[in-house]
C-alpha cells in the first residue's frame, strides 16, 4: 500500500479524524520527511489560527487560537492559496514569530501546504525540517494529501465553538 492509499484508507474508517492526521503524518514522513508536522485551521475571517493536529504536543499543543498578521507569507498561503518553502533559518525567521522554537527542535526549513476548497483556504499543513531539507518541487508531492484535509477542517471549523470570537 502507497503512503497515499493508507491515508485514503484512514480517511474512510469511522473513528476520530486524529486517526487520518497520524496517517497524513506517517506518509509525509516517507513522502519528504519532517521533524516537525501541525495542521492548522484558519478562522473565516482570515485573521486567526487553531492548532488542530501536532506531532510535537508539549512544544506545539492543540487547541487554541493564534493571530495571524498581515504578512507576504499571509497573503500567499492564506490570501491566495499558494505553498510556500522556506529552505533555511533566514527564511523560517522571515516567516514565523516562533523561528527560536522552531529551530530548538532543529527545524530550519518549512513547507507550509493550504488545504483549499471552493477557492477558500481553510488551513494549512506545515512540515518542519533541518536547513535545506526541502525543495521547491516538495509542495506537489504533498498537494494530494492535502486535498484529504477538506472534509476534517470543514468539520472542526463548523464545530468550534469559538469560531465567530474574536
Amino acid at each position: 500500500m502507497t503512503p497515499f492509499e493508507s491515508c485514503l484508507a484512514a480517511l474512510k474508517r469511522l473513528g476520530p479524524p486524529e486517526t487520518l492526521f497520524e496517517a497524513i503524518d506517517r506518509a509525509l514522513a516517507q513522502v519528504v520527511g519532517h521533524k516537525l508536522f501541525t495542521l492548522l485551521y484558519v478562522a473565516p475571517n482570515g485573521k486567526r489560527v487553531k492548532r488542530l493536529y501536532t506531532n510535537k504536543p508539549k512544544e506545539y499543543p492543540v487547541g487554541g487560537y493564534k493571530p495571524i498578521k498581515d504578512t507576504e507569507w499571509r497573503r500567499r498561503v492564506v490570501g491566495e492559496g499558494r505553498a510556500w518553502v522556506g529552505y533555511d533559518y533566514d527564511d523560517v525567521k522571515w516567516a514565523f514569530f516562533d523561528h527560536e522554537l522552531i529551530r530548538s527542535l532543529g527545524c530550519e526549513s518549512a513547507i507550509n501546504q493550504p488545504v483549499v476548497y471552493r477557492g477558500r483556504v481553510l488551513g494549512t499543513m506545515n512540515l518542519l525540517d533541518k536547513a535545506g531539507h526541502y525543495k521547491e518541487s516538495d509542495p506537489a508531492k504533498i498537494e494530494p494529501f492535502a486535498a484529504l484535509m477538506v472534509g476534517p477542517f470543514l468539520d472542526a471549523i463548523a464545530t468550534d465553538p469559538d469560531i465567530g470570537k474574536v
